[in-house]
């Protein structure tokens, strides 16, 4: 639970419930279907005068990387953004120095977070001082005109620093398309206040019928800040997002479990309960009242729970610490989560007291003289309730067991899933020029690329501005596209990136259907575009043979097919294959290297990225020098989903293990009724097996209920959290075959301990004073 409320907690803070985020919807077809997150440089602006329930807007461009030099040190660093002078009075961080109303007004300035505040200026006093900024091979000076708090991880919009929005205007990484304000860049994610009485159903409405600059093809659409993390997983997102899906599962699991150990308690208190049956007659009849006896029962149950709870904190405390440490998450058992989850600590405390009164009720019904004679005997309807029980805990294990088949299924059907591209033994790293661009820089840069082609190992190297698994940070989207046979689809949308190699396509290992890679030496060299299929067929082009040499028109410009690729993931298999167009340009936002395949040992690719990294500094020794690996880096979107399967199957084994120690408690119950008839059974000459026989049918049968009844419910909730995935496994029938009897093998092994006990005791023990 405490993970759960980390996930709600996500961009909660005073006011917050009152800040929503613009968002982009595209027509496909005749309808709409959201797009992408960020909005146009005017759709702040704009919204604000025209709909008086607006109070407040800020825009917020987001940087992928700027590197900061001070006194001749160099940082790079992630997470900062442009912002309006209006964000303080929207997302409310504490401005710890400087003026509130100012401090991002004039050009040039800046605000840091304390934590990048001291990493830049150790001990001194940031405010006024000047810094240096490199962003796209271009830079500015920036002065520190505040410090804020350190923004919280529990948000969507992670910010170590904020630019004064009015520094587009004299920052050369800005180009005119963005400082005028224009319906063309929608590069910036706009968010908004109202006032707590304004109806947001009906602004909502305006919003989406508002008709901006005639344009047909999409709208403005807004949603609630606090249900960015959980529900929104659009392109183009600020970072990658949560998943309600997943907080609701973990959430499901967590009640279960409770229920089940509290199902196994009321089981186990009831059997505990004929041991007891002389101390509650000598009670009885020494004058004590059923209340009193019930009281009696109740404390010790509640004792016995809070107990529990103190040793769960405990342990909790200890798992917290080493998941943390694993994930890099803040999640914490502190006073504020404490309070936080008030609500559902009040509901266990009830559920421990409802909890606590059939034991207490069925304890203190036994009648004095039966239970001073130890004759006292199960009702019907005691045992019933305790065989439906046990049905309703072997029913929540086996969906949970069925269900952990089936996730650690996906996740592995996902691994080895072929991607349409190769990218083992390939690195990225940051390939931008950290000052003016100029002619010489441009040919240190080539110079650069050709030394490190010339190192061992070595196959490729290629400039691109993204790479797949890079998300859609690096991409372009177009709204609308004019066919090879001049047909206008304003409806549809595709996505473009830049490479600056022809031989890009060889290296990612992508396979022509038809036509080539690049042309260097073409007479439309800047024009030339790669399609792959899905995109070929959004345009009407059947035959790809046909579609080479073809051209298609987008952002007011002519474009020359030079081929048709395979289908590839670029984004990974949660999500579709999207219709890619890859455009041929001079870029640099990462350089590519490839490795032959005789690599095969952690010290042979540290040795390479080693020789390259001299390389690099070498040419650029101002630089810092960082890198990833591409299929590392496409892997880690599953971690999320790995993490989840080792919960979920952690939830699992404890449940398996509550539901045997609650099958134990039966077993035993059971036994201890049977005792005489198993006595007598034996007189008569049965066999151990026959009586191991007599005593495990029940449970077998019991365990044939919750299968079937349980398959179902696993059939719908496995299908519910499949649909999360573009492509998925297939939920097989051994699945369900396999969780039956793994948890068949289980009650065997569990009843068949007692049961062997209670079968080879001596008759003559039992049947002695009959």
């Amino acid at each position: 639970m405490v993970y759960v409320n980390y996930e709600r907690s996500y961009d909660s803070f005073d006011g917050s419930e009152d800040v929503y985020r613009v968002y982009m919807d595209y027509k496909q077809g005749d309808t709409f279907v959201p797009g992408d997150a960020q909005t146009y440089n005017l759709t702040g602006p704009t919204i604000k005068n025209k709909f008086p329930e607006v109070l407040e807007q800020v825009r917020l461009y987001k940087f992928d990387e700027v590197v900061f030099t001070y006194n001749n040190k160099i940082f790079k660093e992630k997470d900062g953004a442009l912002a309006d002078p209006s964000y303080f009075d929207i997302f409310k961080y504490p401005l710890l120095k400087g003026d509130l109303n100012s401090v991002l007004q004039e050009p040039n300035t800046i605000v840091l977070t304390q934590n990048l505040a001291t990493k830049l200026f150790r001990d001194e006093n940031p405010i006024g001082k000047d810094i240096v900024a490199f962003s796209a091979g271009n830079e500015v000076l920036l002065r520190v005109t505040g410090i804020m708090n350190n923004v919280p991880k529990t948000t969507h919009m992670k910010t170590n620093f904020l630019i004064s929005y009015a520094t587009i205007h004299t920052w050369d990484t800005f180009g005119n398309y963005y400082r005028e304000p224009n319906w063309n860049q929608n590069h910036f994610f706009t968010y908004f206040k109202v006032d707590k009485n304004t109806n947001i159903d009906a602004l909502k409405s305006k919003i989406i019928a508002w008709d901006f600059q005639g344009n047909f093809r999409e709208r403005h659409n807004i949603e609630s800040l606090e249900d960015i993390h959980l529900y929104s997983n659009k392109p183009y997102e600020a970072e990658v997002n949560g998943s309600a899906v997943r907080v609701k599962f973990l959430t499901a699991i967590a009640i279960v479990i409770l229920v089940l150990a509290w199902l196994n308690y009321i089981n186990l208190s009831t059997t505990k309960s004929l041991e007891r049956t002389k101390e509650v007659g000598i009670r009885k009849v020494a004058g004590a009242q059923r209340a009193q006896l019930g009281i009696q029962s109740v404390i010790e149950s509640m004792i016995l729970n809070f107990g529990a709870i103190l040793l769960a904190i405990c342990i909790s405390i200890f798992v917290l610490s080493i998941y943390n440490k694993a994930t890099g998450s803040e999640l914490a058992l502190t006073v504020e989560t404490i309070k936080q989850l008030s609500p559902v600590i009040a509901i266990v405390i009830l559920a421990i007291l409802l909890v606590s009164l059939y034991p207490a009720w069925v304890l203190s019904s036994y009648s004095p003289s039966k239970a001073l004679k130890g004759k006292i005997r199960a009702s019907a309807n005691g045992l019933h309730i305790r065989k439906g029980l046990i049905i309703t805990q072997f029913l929540a294990t086996i969906v949970l067991v069925m269900s952990t088949i089936v996730i650690t299924k996906q996740i592995n059907h996902l691994q080895n899933q072929p991607l349409g591209t190769s990218l083992n033994n390939i690195i990225a790293f940051s390939g931008e020029l950290l000052t003016k661009k100029d002619a010489v820089l441009e040919k240190k840069y080539e110079v650069m690329k050709n030394e490190i082609m010339k190192l061992p190992y070595v196959t490729h190297v290629v400039t691109s501005n993204t790479f797949p698994g890079d998300g859609f940070g690096n991409l372009s989207s177009s709204v609308g596209i004019t066919y090879p046979d001049g047909t206008q689809d304003d409806h549809n949308v595709n996505y473009s990136y830049e490479v600056n190699n022809p031989e890009y396509f060889e290296m990612m290992d992508m396979k022509f259907v038809a036509g080539s890679t690049f042309l260097p030496n073409h007479k439309e060299k800047n024009q030339q575009v790669v399609i792959n299929e899905k995109m070929a067929q959004m345009i009407g082009i059947s035959n790809p043979k046909e579609g080479v040499g073809k051209k298609i028109k987008f952002w007011n410009e002519e474009w020359n097919i030079t081929g048709i690729v395979k289908n590839y993931h670029h984004f990974g298999l949660k999500a579709s294959v999207i219709p890619i167009i890859i455009r041929y340009s001079k870029v640099d936002n990462y350089m590519l290297v490839k490795f032959d395949t005789t690599i095969t040992s952690a010290s042979g690719y540290t040795q390479a990225i080693t020789q390259i990294e001299n390389v690099w500094k070498q040419t650029f020794p101002e630089s810092t020098f960082d890198y990833t690996f591409v299929d590392k880096q496409f892997d880690a979107q599953y971690d999320d989903d790995r993490q989840f399967n080792k919960v979920f199957r952690a939830f699992t084994i404890l449940a398996i293990c509550i539901a045997a120690l609650g099958l134990f408690g039966l077993t035993s119950y059971t036994c201890v009724q049977r005792k005489k008839e198993i006595g007598i059974r034996k007189v008569n000459g049965a066999s151990i097996f026959k009586i191991l026989k007599l005593l495990n049918i029940d449970f077998i049968k019991w365990i044939g209920i919750a299968f079937v009844i349980a398959i179902p419910i696993a059939w719908y909730a496995m299908n519910s959290w499949l649909e999360n995935f573009a492509v998925k496994t297939t939920i097989s029938w051994w699945i369900f075959v396999l969780a039956g009897i793994v948890t068949l093998v289980i009650t065997l092994l569990t009843v068949s301990w007692k049961s062997f006990v209670a079968a080879s005791g001596n008759p003559v023990n039992v049947l002695r004073d009959e």
